[in-house]
């Protein structure tokens, strides 16, 4: 019984999966550029990406001045996808795939180099209900804070070059 019990913390590890002291490096989070038409979605995903950072722990957040890590990019693609129709009228959408893209750089503070360069998406699914605007609007910071998930991810657990 004991056996079982434990079994479920097998792949857990506690403190940085990177092997680096967390806390040891600093990073700091730099306004992305808005390559798209939707407005003040820069706000939503610097936000959701500089709380996912302090939440992970690996590095400490730097708000100004050096930092052994520099992060910035832009937001290149915001997507509203019809998923579901109206039984009623095919051309009216019930629920839509709203989907956010941003290619992120990790760059060393210090010299400049490039660490790590990619693309990241976050998504999630809205019912419109009457109003689509509304619904966009309380979805964009679940969308951001996917997205920041995903791109703390690659910066803490990237297999970075020595």
């Amino acid at each position: 019984m004991l056996i079982l019990a434990g079994s479920g913390c097998v792949g857990y590890v506690a403190g940085p999966t990177n092997g680096v002291p967390a806390g040891s490096k600093s990073i700091r989070v730099e306004f992305f550029d808005n390559d798209t038409l939707e407005p003040r979605l820069v706000t939503h995903v610097n936000r959701a990406l500089k709380r996912n950072l302090q939440q992970d722990g690996t590095y400490r957040l730097e708000t100004q001045g050096n930092a052994d890590l520099v992060v910035n990019g832009s937001l290149t693609e915001f997507l509203r996808n019809g998923i579901s129709y109206s039984p009623d009228d095919l051309l009216k959408v019930q629920d839509y795939l709203m989907k956010l893209t941003a290619r992120i750089k990790v760059t060393d503070g210090v010299t400049g180099e490039v660490i790590f360069e990619g693309d990241v998406t976050g998504s999630s699914t809205v019912r419109v209900g009457k109003d689509l605007t509304s619904a966009q609007r309380q979805v964009v910071p679940q969308i951001a804070d996917h997205l920041a998930r995903q791109a703390t991810s690659f910066i803490v657990d990237g297999k970075w070059p020595d």
